[in-house]
């Protein structure tokens, strides 16, 4: 299907089309063309590109038009807090002007707003899986209206563990054949593909590039380093790529350990994973977007909620856990037509590994030589227990031991309390 006529021809209501126009989308991306005059039909879908390709308008633009024709709810399902608020902020944007009201349930913040959110009786629900649960608990919620359900990144939900909770929420949504069921992913496993064909009513498949297919115009490369080395060689290449940096650990604690790291280096950092609050890690997204981080450390849970335009380089610090999860990390790079580069450092003895994301990429990661790389020594900064005054005096009578017995029981007295 050729794009040469923008949105036009794609089934889209003419007031939508004058939104989009406004907001200056002018042409549809691959994905956009082909699910969004299916998805109007009001048939499921199964969509699959790869990152950065603009699935959210794929789902959005119909969901929206066809709720103002069935007068029922919409329900966007999503793995992580910062990619449901990219997508809220989405359909904020497009249904401003037609009265859209939006609600967004997720976790980290206080249930209160949520509920004043819901009392609106909104058009268009985005959650996260575990605090939709919530407020069916706590029925501040009911699903039996929502006549289109949209599971974005829907391998990563199960993959993370989310499977429970969907089961439970496809238990209380309306049956498949009185609802519009729609799929988006970058990556789709034949066995999740079967758990999801379970739930949908002859799903069309639009995959506009296989599964593993990364962005057209990010530049890749492998490093080859020693555990120890891994700060150094780091330090190197942000002395030679000047740009906005997207750093990816494994771990938390490894993401926490490389920020100060990268601090002590002189250069501006922040941090977002799971241990970070809602407000951190939403400072931290907005401080690296604006330029006030030139480098973002963190970890795969916010591998697909990172949307910002313009990162210069991904970095793999660490190997991912799954090959899949290589691909959106790299995928947050080289966004909608933009040029990106993306270096991956693995240790000796992760060749397994490398050759896992190679056949799924299906193509060779050019390995370069490593530049000379200086010794650098960043000490550990232990935490210090904060002042707390003067300790209280030993009030014991004179003979009395300081420290009490490991097994002290007084009769008549309550376990390990000694006597004023």
């Amino acid at each position: 299907m050729t794009t040469n006529k923008g949105f036009y021809g794609l089934n889209i209501a003419p007031a939508l089309l004058q939104i989009l126009e406004r907001l200056n989308f002018k042409n549809p991306t691959p994905i956009q063309a082909q699910a969004i005059p299916v998805a109007i039909e009001g048939k499921d879908i199964v969509g699959i590109a790869q990152t950065g390709t603009g699935k959210t308008l794929a789902f959005g633009l119909p969901m929206i038009q066809r709720l103002a024709q069935l007068k029922k709810q919409g329900l966007v399902l999503l793995p992580t807090r910062e990619l449901a608020l990219q997508v809220e902020e989405v359909f904020r944007k497009v249904g401003q002007g037609l009265g859209l009201r939006t609600a967004v349930l997720i976790g980290g913040a206080p249930m209160g707003p949520q509920v004043q959110q819901l009392f609106r009786k909104p058009h268009v629900l985005v959650a996260t899986p575990g605090r939709l649960i919530d407020h069916l608990e706590h029925r501040n919620i009911r699903l039996d209206g929502v006549g289109i359900v949209v599971f974005d990144e829907a391998d990563r939900m199960l993959d993370m563990g989310f499977a429970p909770q969907l089961k439970r929420i496809l238990q209380v949504l309306p049956p498949p054949a009185h609802r519009q069921t729609m799929l988006f992913s970058a990556t789709m496993p034949p066995e999740i593909m079967k758990i999801a064909s379970a739930h949908m009513k002859l799903p069309v498949r639009v995959e506009i590039a296989p599964t593993g297919t990364t962005a057209e115009r990010v530049t890749q490369e492998l490093f080859v380093v020693q555990r120890d080395q891994k700060i150094g060689l780091l330090k190197k290449l942000l002395e030679t790529y000047h740009g906005s940096t997207l750093v990816f650990t494994r771990t938390k604690h490894i993401a926490k350990k490389v920020v100060r790291q990268i601090k002590a280096l002189g250069f501006n950092a922040a941090e977002i994973h799971s241990n970070r609050s809602l407000n951190q890690r939403r400072e931290a997204l907005q401080g690296f977007k604006s330029g006030k981080y030139r480098v973002l450390v963190a970890t795969d849970i916010a591998s697909r909620g990172i949307d910002v335009v313009g990162i210069e380089l991904v970095l793999n610090f660490d190997l991912p856990s799954t090959s899949d999860d290589y691909v959106h990390r790299i995928g947050r790079t080289a966004r909608a037509g933009a040029v990106g580069h993306a270096i991956t450092f693995a240790v000796p003895g992760e060749e397994r590994e490398i050759r896992a994301i190679e056949r799924l990429i299906r193509k060779p990661l050019p390995v370069s030589k490593l530049p000379e790389i200086p010794k650098i020594y960043i000490p550990e900064v232990q935490a210090r227990r904060p002042y707390e005054g003067p300790r209280r005096p030993f009030q014991g009578h004179p003979g009395q031991s300081r420290h009490r017995p490991r097994n002290f029981r007084r009769p008549g007295r309550p376990s390990g309390r000694w006597p004023r």
